[in-house]
C-alpha cells in the first residue's frame, strides 16, 4: 500500500494518542520484555486496512514483525484469527489503538460497501462514496470504499465541477451557473447539476449538464427523471440513499447512486488483539 501522505497521517495519530509517553506501558512493561499476540474479529464482515495497521506498528518500532493471515477484501467471520504480531512489548502496546482504530474503521466502511455493492448486483448502477469523510482520512476511507466493491466520487473539490443548490441560488439559476462553469473549465471536465424535481431536470438538460443528480426523489420521480433524460446525461441517485432500498433504486434505471453514509456514519468492525 502506497499513498502519499500516508506516514504523516499515522504519525499525527499516533501523536494525538500517545501525548508525551505511553504512561502506563513505560511504567509497568520491562523494556527487555517481547510479546506475541493475535488479531481477531469478533464479528463477521470485509477486512480493509491490514497493511495501514502494519505500517502503524512499524512506525513506533521497526523490530515489530505483523504477519498477515489475510489480504484487504477478504470475508472474515467472527472469532477468526487473521493476523499475527510479535515483537517489543512496549511498542505493541503503544500502536494498539490507533491500529486497531484504523482497521475497525475501514474494515466497517468496506464491510457496509460490499453490502450495498451486493444490493445493486445485476443492475446497471454503480453505487459511490461522497466527499462526507473523517477529516484526513480520505483517502484511507475511500480507499475501503473500493475494497469492498463500490467506487468513488470526487476526492476533492478540484476533481470536477458539481452545482448544488447553494451555487444554483448564488448563480441566479442553473443555466447560468452551468453556463459559467462551462466557460471557465476545461472542456475535458464534466459537470454535474443537483436537481430536486422534473422540472430542474429539464433546465440541467437544457443547459447541457453532463451528469444529473436526482436529489431526495421518490423512486417513481427517479424512473420519470431517467426516462425524460433518455441517455443524455448521466444520472445518479442522492439523498439519504444508505436508508433506501437499494434494489429498488437501482431499477429506477439510475447509473449511479451515492451514500454518504458509506464513510459518515458507517459502524466498526470490531476486532481485538490478544497477547
Amino acid at each position: 500500500m502506497d499513498f502519499i501522505g500516508l506516514d504523516d497521517i499515522l504519525l499525527n495519530a499516533l501523536r494525538e494518542d500517545i501525548g508525551t509517553g505511553d504512561l502506563t506501558t513505560i511504567s509497568c512493561i520491562p523494556a527487555e520484555n517481547r510479546s506475541e499476540g493475535v488479531f481477531i474479529a469478533k464479528e463477521s464482515g470485509v477486512l480493509c486496512g491490514l497493511e495501514v495497521a502494519a505500517r502503524v506498528f512499524a512506525l513506533v518500532d521497526k523490530d515489530i514483525s505483523l504477519s498477515l493471515l489475510r489480504k484487504d477484501g477478504d470475508k472474515v467471520s467472527k472469532g477468526e484469527v487473521f493476523a499475527k504480531i510479535s515483537g517489543p512489548s512496549r511498542g505493541i502496546l503503544t500502536g494498539e489503538r490507533v491500529a486497531l482504530n484504523l482497521m475497525q474503521r475501514l474494515s466497517g466502511t468496506a464491510t457496509a460497501a460490499a453490502k450495498a455493492a451486493d444490493a445493486v448486483k445485476g443492475t446497471k448502477a454503480r453505487v459511490v462514496d461522497t466527499r462526507k469523510t473523517t477529516p484526513s482520512l480520505r483517502v484511507l476511507e475511500k480507499y475501503a470504499v473500493r475494497t469492498g466493491g463500490c467506487y468513488n466520487h470526487r476526492f476533492n473539490l478540484a476533481d470536477g465541477v458539481l452545482i448544488k443548490d447553494n451555487h444554483i441560488k448564488a448563480a441566479g439559476s442553473i443555466e447560468k451557473a452551468v453556463k459559467a462553469a462551462r466557460n471557465a473549465v476545461p472542456h475535458l471536465m464534466k459537470i454535474e447539476v443537483e436537481t430536486e424535481n422534473l422540472s430542474q431536470v429539464q433546465q440541467a438538460l437544457d443547459a447541457g449538464a453532463d451528469i444529473i443528480m436526482l436529489d431526495n426523489m421518490t423512486n417513481e420521480q427517479m424512473a420519470k427523471a431517467v426516462t425524460l433524460v433518455n441517455g443524455r446525461a448521466i444520472t445518479e441517485a442522492s439523498g439519504n440513499m444508505g436508508e433506501k432500498d437499494l434494489r429498488k433504486v437501482a431499477e429506477t434505471g439510475v447509473d449511479f447512486i451515492s451514500i454518504g453514509a458509506l464513510t459518515h456514519s458507517v459502524k466498526a468492525l470490531e476486532i481485538s488483539l490478544k497477547f
